[in-house]
């Protein structure tokens, strides 16, 4: 991996005036998640079922009803117990499927996902309602949460460690998985489970890059940045990512989840700290990526700056391969990601 190997500082004196800044941003940040909770349509409430200690997932989707089998059991295995989803004008069943399960509260909207902030602004009301004092993941339907040791222990083991040293937030890199032929010629069986159907990655060339005024490592690279955006490496997407966090009604989401507000949220990718952290396999790449891709070009919902991912969504509907001979590797398991630096059991374990 590439690393910058030097942290970036502020003077003390512009360092406190951002923070100063920042903490009024997440204020109104606060307020205008209270004024959009008036675009949430309640369909299925099963809040009344949260109990102390349990782990709550919250999410926003459209149209996942490939994925969402998978990604609730995922988590329910993970030891999730309850999900708070808000489905964003769904029409290929998402929704009376997520209705039907017995530990998922669902809300509707057919409002704006990006005037929304891309859905945080639904969620962190959800989450500052239900969410205080729970450790809650934040994910994507095509997110799935990997750490050390996830295959014999349980999300509840971490969390309690992490507890204990005082630490609220869990960090983790975006990890996309793609197939060996070109996007949308997979022919698998859609029952199968996902990774089988993307079971590769790329497994170097990653950029890390200290950011002072987010307190924040931003990581960047992958088969979007090496296919995609070759002549805009600027634009490429952020993978770093805070999934899970001790939450308070006092936080906020803040560039989605890749940096929160307080800024001491995004320091779980510091190795400086020693702490554990965590890869999330991004299963944007399925056979659906090429629907997908022509509707969000026509929404334009997904990006601050459309214009900018116009010739990307064409990119991928002309169904490249995103398979590579020197940067590919196919997923074996976590202990294969700590060997190449994607996840680290830092103090843990």
């Amino acid at each position: 991996m590439r690393r910058s190997d030097t942290y970036g500082k502020f003077s003390p004196v512009r360092d406190w005036a951002y923070a100063y800044k920042l903490r009024m941003r997440r204020r109104r940040l606060l307020l205008r998640a209270v004024r959009k909770s008036r675009e949430l349509d309640c369909l299925t409430d099963r809040t009344d079922q949260i109990k102390p200690g349990d782990i709550l997932a919250t999410a926003t989707i459209r149209n996942e009803c490939d994925r969402l089998p998978g990604f609730l059991d995922h988590y329910r295995r993970m030891g999730v117990s309850q999900f708070l989803v808000v489905d964003n004008g769904s029409d290929d069943g998402s929704t009376e499927m997520l209705m039907s399960q017995p530990d998922v509260s669902v809300w509707s909207t057919p409002h704006s996902y990006k005037a929304s902030r891309f859905g945080m602004d639904w969620l962190a009301y959800l989450k500052m309602r239900y969410a205080h004092g729970h450790w809650c993941v934040t994910v994507d339907a095509d997110e799935l949460l990997i750490y050390p040791g996830h295959d014999d222990k349980p999300l509840h083991s971490l969390t309690n460690w992490l507890d204990q040293q005082g630490v609220d937030f869990f960090s983790a890199i975006l990890l996309d998985m793609y197939p060996r032929e070109a996007l949308g010629q997979q022919g698998t069986d859609p029952s199968d489970d996902v990774i089988s159907r993307l079971p590769w990655f790329s497994g170097y060339e990653y950029s890390w890059e200290w950011r002072p005024k987010t307190k924040s490592i931003s990581v960047r690279g992958g088969p979007r940045e090496r296919v995609f955006f070759t002549e805009n490496p600027d634009f490429t997407p952020h993978l770093n990512k805070t999934p899970l966090v001790k939450w308070s009604r006092r936080y906020v989401d803040f560039h989605s989840t890749h940096t929160l507000l307080p800024r001491r949220l995004n320091a779980g990718l510091d190795r400086r700290l020693n702490l554990p952290s965590g890869v999330l396999l991004h299963t944007k790449f399925l056979d659906s990526i090429l629907e997908k891709s022509s509707e969000e070009k026509e929404r334009r919902q997904h990006f601050t700056y459309t214009d900018r991912y116009d010739d990307y969504y064409d990119q991928i509907m002309a169904q490249p391969v995103l398979w590579d001979a020197q940067q590919s590797v196919k997923y074996e398991g976590w202990q294969q990601l700590e060997d190449l630096g994607l996840l680290t059991r830092g103090r843990w374990q």
